[in-house]
């Protein structure tokens, strides 16, 4: 199998993208996001393409994504009455107030890696690897200095790819209250120099 890896994704695949992403950070986001009818609802229209990376096999089947964040924007978009138009108002609020828990400042030169996600049955076959050797070229590509990204402590697996991949921890990020809300305690932030071009 031949895999491909391209910016965007068309209109039509937005479902699949949403899958992708609510199959990856269902865990997390569950209990603020749910149920999965809404998560998916709103993430069909929330995710923008402009930040997401896409691999394809070679009868163009999407594999997986990779979403990065610049400071023109990020993969997980979407406003105040994006939310308020599959939640009403009052559930965007609070909600809205709960996700701003998970907002990371971007630093000037740093390329922040928004997520890996990779469909079931392609797992196993070097498609993260590839989305995460494809964050990096772009990184190079854009002139930035590092690419960051957080893993969660009740992700060893993608803890132990971003280490065999030269990712070095830089300092971690505990959710304190929130950790019941999101299902994990604390997030690695991790580190990788980008090599002058």
């Amino acid at each position: 199998m031949t895999v491909t890896v391209s910016k965007g994704f068309s209109e039509v695949e937005r479902p699949q993208a949403a899958a992708l992403f609510w199959q990856a950070f269902a865990a997390k986001l569950h209990k603020v996001m749910g149920p999965e009818e809404k998560g998916l609802a709103f993430f069909e229209t929330a995710l923008d393409p402009e930040f997401a990376l896409v691999a394809r096999d070679d009868e163009g089947r999407m594999l997986g994504l990779a979403g990065f964040k610049t400071n023109k924007g990020g993969l997980a978009g979407g406003s105040l009455s994006d939310l308020a138009r599959v939640y009403g108002w009052f559930g965007a609020i609070w909600r809205g107030v709960v996700l701003s828990v998970l907002e990371r400042d971007l630093q000037p030169g740093v390329f922040q890696m928004d997520g890996i996600f990779v469909a079931a049955e392609a797992r196993g076959q070097g498609i993260g690897t590839t989305l995460l050797s494809a964050i990096k070229a772009e990184a190079q590509r854009r002139g930035m200095a590092e690419v960051q990204l957080d893993v969660i402590d009740t992700n060893p697996r993608a803890q132990a790819l971003y280490e065999r991949e030269g990712f070095k921890p830089v300092g971690i990020e505990k959710t304190g209250p929130f950790r019941h809300l999101f299902g994990f305690s604390r997030a690695t932030k991790m580190s990788w120099p980008v090599p002058a071009a």
